[in-house]
Formats: C-alpha cells, structure tokens, sequence
C-alpha cells in the first residue's frame, strides 16, 4: 500500500499522481492525501469555471448540453445533462484542471443515445434559432438557447434578453413534432 502525501496546483496533479503509482509493480493500492492549493475565493473559481464551461466544445454540440457547477469549499459540483459521454468528460477534465478547485464532485447525467430524441434536438434547433426575434442569441456560441431532450421530454436552459424570448422559445419548443413534453428553464437576463 502506497500513501501520497504532498501539495499540488491542480486537481489533476493530484489523480495523476496516483495514476502513476498505480501501474507500478507490487503496488497493491494507492492512499491518496495529496492537498490542492487553493487561495482564490469559490465564488472567483466559480465564476471562471462558468466561463470555460461556456465556451466548452463550441462547435459540436455544445448546445445539447447543460452544465452547471457550483463552488464551495473548492469543491466543485458539476450538474446538468449532456447528449454524450465527450461532452461530460470535457467538463469534468475542464473542472480538473481549474486552478482552485481542490475536487470535482460529477453529477452530471449523459442523455440515453436515440435517434429519435437526436431528430428532436435538431427539429427544436432549427425552429428556435430560424424564429427572427430568437435568431440573436445564436450570435454568441458560448451562450446558446441550450436544449436537451430525454426520452422525447425537451428542456430549454441559458438565459434569453426578455420575456418575450423565453416564451417565444418555449411555443417554439412546444411545436416540434415528437415531442412529449417542454420544460422551459430559461431565465431572463437582469434588468429586462
């Protein structure tokens, strides 16, 4: 048995680290107290962490996913759902290797892989951002109209410039074919 002892910048220093030791030979197990540094306050971490979630797989399917997190103690909580296992590990590599954060706690649910929620995702994307008031908010790629879809229930995040927007996405929502249900979690943009 191995014990690890120590300080790191990252996370991922500390599983590494472990890693490593693991696939060394007669190594049998690996006790892990390895400290992460942390002196930024969790709200700081959290806000950067937000903004590289933003901004994560842009390009991709970014806007089939919702990740939240949420910082206390430097440990961040991932939550949400993405459409497929890349997009979670993204995230979760994403927290791990964030400077402040001391563990990464992934509650993060991978959507069930059907052709028939992809066919909905893509129907609720056109029919949001081809709508002429909601066109704007695929102009910034790290905060899109997210849409993620479950079993045929579809469920709107981000946040819109006015009410108008967040009920409009949601009658859009509400109009594609197949869908069972429309949960609209939108939340409207501060002083709208």
């Amino acid at each position: 048995m191995v014990t690890l002892s120590g300080t790191v910048d990252l996370d991922q220093q500390k599983l590494d680290a472990a890693k490593r030791v693991r696939k060394l030979d007669k190594v049998q197990g690996v006790r892990n107290l390895i400290a992460v540094s942390s002196s930024a306050p969790d709200a700081e971490v959290q806000a950067k962490l937000e903004r590289k979630l933003h901004y994560d797989r842009i390009g991709y399917d970014n806007q089939f996913n919702f990740v939240d997190v949420a910082v206390k103690g430097g440990a961040a909580t991932l939550t949400g759902e993405t459409r497929t296992d890349v997009g979670r590990d993204s995230a979760v590599s994403i927290a791990n290797n964030m400077p402040g954060v001391k563990d990464v706690v992934d509650n993060i649910k991978v959507s069930p892989v059907s052709e028939f929620d992809d066919r909905i995702r893509i129907s609720a994307l056109r029919a949001i951002y081809r709508d002429p008031v909601l066109g704007r908010h695929a102009s910034d790629p790290a905060k899109p109209i997210r849409i993620v879809v479950d079993h045929g229930k579809l469920s709107l995040y981000g946040t819109v410039a006015t009410r108008m927007d967040k009920q409009i996405a949601g009658i859009r929502a509400n109009q594609v074919f197949g869908v069972f249900s429309v949960q609209n979690n939108l939340e409207v943009a501060q002083g709208s």
